[in-house]
Order: structure tokens, then C-alpha cells, then sequence
């Protein structure tokens, strides 16, 4: 596991992630406190997907980079660092190009030059399920007993 570059809030995006070929995760709706948005950018083509939980098109995303899309790079850079999300999604400038660190605006804006292209959220119902998942386990009581989903670790102190 690897610590967060800085300390984040949650409230706007509470999972975002580098998984599969993309940066991914749920973005807070600014507007209604019921609804989130499934958001995505694929490394090296830059293919993004903004909608809400019930598959409906982020009205923002159309012709580019929207404002949720636009929070989840941001808060990928606290997370990850902005060497390590520029790595992953393949952005030229962003791995030492001589201007210094990447910032998370500098990331947007180079990927937004390459006019990428909406991608149709093919993966969306696949990042909300995994959103869901991390937050069961936030419902959890404290305790020590064994989880069955995680049951695959192998035990402690065993020999190979």
C-alpha cells in the first residue's frame, strides 16, 4: 500500500483510483447530494467517461474534460503524487519535461490538447461496484474476527 502524497477530503471524491488502464473513480454532485458520477480517463489515449450512478451522461462531458473529471485528476495528484498519475496515464509532458513538477492543471491541460475522445463509460458500472464495496467495509464493527472475502491471505507465521 502506498501512502497518500497529501491528505485529502473525501466529500468530493470519495474513491479514485489507477486501475485497468485508467485513472478512476465517483466524484460528488455539486448540485444534488444524492448523486455521484462515475468518472474515467484512459492512459495514453486519454479516453474519458464522466455519468451518474444511474448511467446517465454527465451533461458537461460533451465535447471534452468536465468538472468532475477535472476534481479526479486533481485529487489523484494528492493521492498518488503528480509524477505517478503523469506515469500512468502516459502524459509526455508531466515526467520531467524541465518546467518542474507537474501540477494537476498542467496534467488536464496537456491531456486536453491531445482532444481526446469520450469513450461511451464502458467501465462505469465496474468502478461504482467497487465504490460500493470499499464502503461496506466502512460499516463494519471494529473487530479481529476473520473476513471471509479475505480468507485467500495466507495465515500468519505460516512456512512455505
Amino acid at each position: 500500500m502506498v501512502r497518500p502524497a497529501r491528505p485529502r477530503k473525501l466529500a468530493k471524491v470519495p474513491f479514485v483510483e489507477l486501475a485497468e488502464g485508467r485513472l478512476q473513480g465517483v466524484v460528488s454532485s455539486g448540485s444534488d447530494v444524492g448523486r455521484v458520477y462515475v468518472s474515467s480517463v484512459a492512459a495514453g489515449t486519454y479516453a474519458f467517461a464522466c455519468s451518474t450512478n444511474n448511467n446517465r451522461p454527465c451533461g458537461g462531458a460533451r465535447g471534452g474534460f468536465c468538472n468532475h473529471i477535472r476534481a479526479l485528476v486533481t485529487e489523484a495528484v494528492l493521492q498518488y503524487g503528480a509524477q505517478r498519475v503523469a506515469r500512468y496515464l502516459r502524459v509526455d509532458g508531466g515526467a520531467g519535461s524541465g518546467q518542474g513538477e507537474p501540477t494537476a492543471q498542467s496534467l488536464t491541460a496537456e491531456m486536453t490538447a491531445a482532444c481526446p475522445q469520450p469513450d461511451g463509460g464502458k467501465a462505469a458500472a465496474t468502478v461504482f461496484s467497487r465504490f460500493l464495496r470499499h464502503l461496506a467495509y466502512l460499516e463494519l464493527a471494529p473487530g479481529t474476527a476473520p473476513l471471509p472475502e479475505m480468507q485467500w491471505f495466507p495465515p500468519t507465521g505460516a512456512v512455505a
